[in-house]
């Protein structure tokens, strides 16, 4: 017979460690955020990508539908590597699917801004799901939607994606 005795210490630290690489794949995902994955919706967002100031940042974030709370839950600056990881190609492939490219930011300081979504569908209410937008020189350059429990999800801006 075979007894493994684990903690429930040990399995708090894990739950915590995992919580906090779902984060991290969040503020990933912020930095390559791509936006509107048909030609009508890569116009009508070109135009309306501006996000030089919150109001613009929240009038981006209403095309999509969602509606956020009223102050970012963090804004930092973050730099898009020079030479994408597989995390970092899983991430850009993600903003490519959105009409954003990330590869042109390599190397450059950018704007990362997260928002908790209080409307999306099955969590309203509750603070599990996340929106994160990446700016680079007052322009929406990509981000995604995301849920920070474990075994999370993430997507591109459109609630269908």
């Amino acid at each position: 017979m075979f007894v493994v005795s684990v903690s429930s210490r040990k399995v708090r630290g894990l739950a915590l460690c995992l919580a906090a690489v779902v984060c991290i794949c969040g503020v990933v995902g912020i930095i390559f955020y791509n936006c509107g994955s048909s030609a009508e919706d890569n116009t009508t967002l070109s135009v309306n990508n501006s996000a030089s100031d919150i109001k613009e940042i929240m009038n981006f974030i209403s095309l999509f539908g969602w509606t956020v709370s009223p102050e970012p839950d963090e804004v930092r600056e973050i730099i898009i590597p020079v030479e994408f990881d597989d995390v970092y190609s899983n991430y850009n492939n993600l903003q490519l699917s959105q009409g954003y490219d990330l590869t042109p930011y390599s190397g450059e300081r950018v704007k990362s801004w997260r928002f908790t979504v209080t409307n999306y569908p099955g969590y309203e209410g509750k603070e599990f799901i996340k929106i994160n937008i990446l700016i680079c020189d007052g322009k929406v350059i990509g981000g995604d939607v995301c849920s920070v429990e474990l075994n999370g999800f993430m997507h591109g801006f459109k609630k269908d994606q």
